[in-house]
């Protein structure tokens, strides 16, 4: 039974979560996942939005941007894996905004990974002194997403991707606080995805190595929001960490 089990995993290409705390017995898939394949969620701000549409149309349902990049090469490679891709971003959003909606546009769609991207609004929040939340407030909001989630979606299993910023439009105001605000809540993000035995996927090193081969607003054209060139930066990185213990 055992070999079965351990047959049927690498199969569906996920591989082994065991290097990152993960044993195959805790990600056994239940018989809807075994018939339907694997849904992925896509969750986050502006930067996951994407201008995506907010109905069927299949020509702009996962938006523009890192998370369509995924999404397009996972579903290209993987055309009999019957995977289910879910972009449930929306512009403006703090992890507040994230936990007052979770239900609708995280529990009830069931999804088996749940990929988080937030942060920056939060660290705008406090910058420009507009309705500031707290990083205590963040911490207790995103844990109460992941525990809500665990309750719910026993199975359900997490990437945590690091916000960041870059030195260039909104962000050359005020760049001390910045990088201050953004720099509690990366560190928050990472302890969360440790804590959750989540899949941390790092950015800001990307982006600031990144910027050794190319201008800043060639990445990023207003200190938050990626250029093309950024969020193929992006998807390649998710795609690089993940990929490790998923095997896409």
């Amino acid at each position: 039974m055992e070999n079965n089990r351990r047959a049927f995993i690498k199969k569906l290409g996920l591989g082994s979560f065991s290097a990152f705390g993960f044993s195959e017995n805790e990600f056994l898939l239940d018989s809807k996942i075994k018939k339907e394949g694997l849904t992925v969620l896509f969750q986050g701000d502006s930067i996951t939005d994407g201008n995506r549409t907010r109905n069927n149309d299949w020509n702009h349902v996962m938006g523009h941007g890192y998370q369509f990049i995924i999404a397009s090469k996972l579903w290209f490679e993987n055309p009999k894996s019957n995977l289910k891709f879910y972009n449930r971003g929306i512009s403006g959003n703090r992890v507040t905004d994230l936990e007052n909606r979770w239900q609708e546009d995280a529990i009830t769609l069931k999804p088996d990974i749940i990929s988080i991207l937030i942060g920056v609004n939060d660290t705008m929040s406090v910058v420009n002194n507009q309705n500031p939340q707290t990083i205590e407030t963040f911490e207790t909001s995103y844990r109460n997403l992941l525990k809500k989630s665990k309750r719910e979606l026993p199975n359900v299993k997490f990437v945590i991707c690091e916000p960041f910023i870059l030195e260039n439009g909104w962000v050359n105001k005020n760049t001390e606080i910045w990088k201050i605000e953004i720099e509690k809540r990366q560190k928050v993000a990472k302890a969360i995805a440790q804590e959750f035995d989540a899949i941390f996927v790092p950015f800001q090193q990307l982006f600031i190595d990144a910027c050794e081969k190319a201008p800043i607003d060639y990445w990023i054209w207003d200190g938050v929001h990626p250029m093309p060139a950024g969020h193929e930066l992006m998807a390649r990185q998710w795609l690089k960490v993940v990929g490790k213990y998923m095997h896409f």
